[in-house]
């Protein structure tokens, strides 16, 4: 008789975009490559179909919701479907659905494991209790040593339970020898972007601590002092409902004439061509990243990257006075402070045509020796093995 599958179960509100999303679909995708059986609890979304492709198996679940009524509903119907399928793990990626997980992991003494992908603003007891339950894994993945910080001096929580895994770039297909010219010439045709215009990209979703707002009055800056030159700003992102910020950004755009050089394009689907297509890419956080994927994802496709200077891209981009000019693979400047940024872009637009590439062949080489999806999915299932009891996954 067949030994029993290995099954791990992922629960994630959606499974829309977003570097938690993909995490999902990307343990899934290793679970299965090991021989075990990964199901994702969720209300479903855009990798939805890229999960069926990993050979996970997405079952529908409310999973969304912060309702305690639901919660704890969803806590017993968790624990129904734990003992069905033969559940040996518990992967919670989300604070609503993590607390129907704790309470089925406890009920049914299965393994529970957390991943904190985020920084999570605490206002308050009722919002400090809400998030703990995110440093409450067996053995809870911190996806940056800055996430493993903030863990230990919120909860207390002994660094013996935290495992620092950082967000993995698939190296294949972010290789720009992967991405065809036809791609790229794609994405600058839907853009309207003429192919001598060298492109700015800014990939996040449309909501303020993103720092768009930042990134327009930077561009304003520069454009009054003639340095942006034939350079056009694109804002890749989805608003995700929030229409009254994109509204706002695009009059933003038009009060400083900026029509036409600065672009809200939605989201994107085909990152690694946006990437290609990109001169410079800025992650313009205003709150910190607990990983943010962007940085690596354009450092990895050779473009270097101007990032903010808090949360965790000061660990994945390398920059002065931390390291030399020589050495460095983008820019590191303060929260919010367009005048910084503009310099920085400015800095970065004036670059010869070798320093750019000495800089994107730096930030490829950096990425694939610190921060792959081999790496990441490696450390994920060692993780798993430890919370079994055995050696290996």
């Amino acid at each position: 008789m067949m030994p029993r599958r290995t099954t791990v179960l992922q629960i994630i509100p959606e499974l829309d975009t977003g570097g938690a999303e993909l995490s999902t679909v990307e343990i899934a995708g290793a679970v299965v490559a090991a021989g075990g059986r990964a199901l994702v609890l969720s209300e479903g979304g855009r990798l939805a179909q890229r999960l069926a492709e990993a050979g996970g198996e997405l079952i529908r679940f409310e999973a969304a919701s912060k309702n305690p009524l639901t919660i704890l509903l969803n806590a017993r119907r968790i624990v129904r479907l734990a003992r069905r399928e033969g559940v040996d793990i518990i992967h919670a990626r989300s604070r609503a659905p993590a607390w129907s997980a704790f309470i089925a992991a406890r009920m049914t003494g299965i393994p529970f494991v957390t991943t904190y992908h985020g920084a999570y603003g605490e206002k308050g007891a009722v919002k400090r209790l809400y998030n703990s339950v995110m440093a409450r894994g067996r053995i809870v993945i911190a996806n940056s040593g800055y996430t493993a910080r903030l863990i230990q001096s919120r909860y207390g929580t002994p660094a013996s339970r935290i495992r620092v895994i950082y967000r993995g770039v698939d190296g294949a297909k972010f290789d720009p020898g992967a991405v065809a010219p036809e791609r790229v010439a794609a994405l600058r045709a839907a853009w309207s972007i003429e192919p001598e215009a060298r492109i700015v990209l800014n990939a996040a979703r449309l909501t303020g601590w993103k720092g768009q707002r930042v990134i327009i009055a930077a561009t304003r800056q520069l454009k009054e002092r003639g340095q942006l030159g034939k350079a056009v700003v694109v804002l890749a992102g989805d608003a995700q409902g929030r229409d009254s910020y994109r509204d706002q950004l695009k009059r933003e755009i038009a009060a400083a004439g900026l029509d036409g050089r600065v672009l809200l394009v939605g989201h994107v689907d085909d990152i690694p061509a946006a990437m290609k297509a990109a001169h410079l890419a800025i992650v313009a956080s205003t709150e910190p990243e607990a990983f943010g994927r962007a940085a690596t994802e354009a450092q990895v496709m050779q473009c270097p990257v101007i990032a903010t200077d808090i949360g965790a891209p000061p660990e994945t981009v390398l920059a002065t006075p931390a390291t030399t000019p020589e050495e460095r693979t983008g820019w590191l400047v303060p929260p919010a402070d367009a005048a910084a940024l503009a310099a920085a872009m400015a800095e970065a637009l004036s670059l010869s045509e070798s320093e750019r590439r000495a800089v994107g062949d730096r930030a490829r080489a950096h990425v694939l020796a610190a921060f792959t999806l081999e790496a990441m999915r490696a450390q994920t299932l060692a993780v798993y093995a430890e919370v079994l009891g055995r050696e290996t996954f």
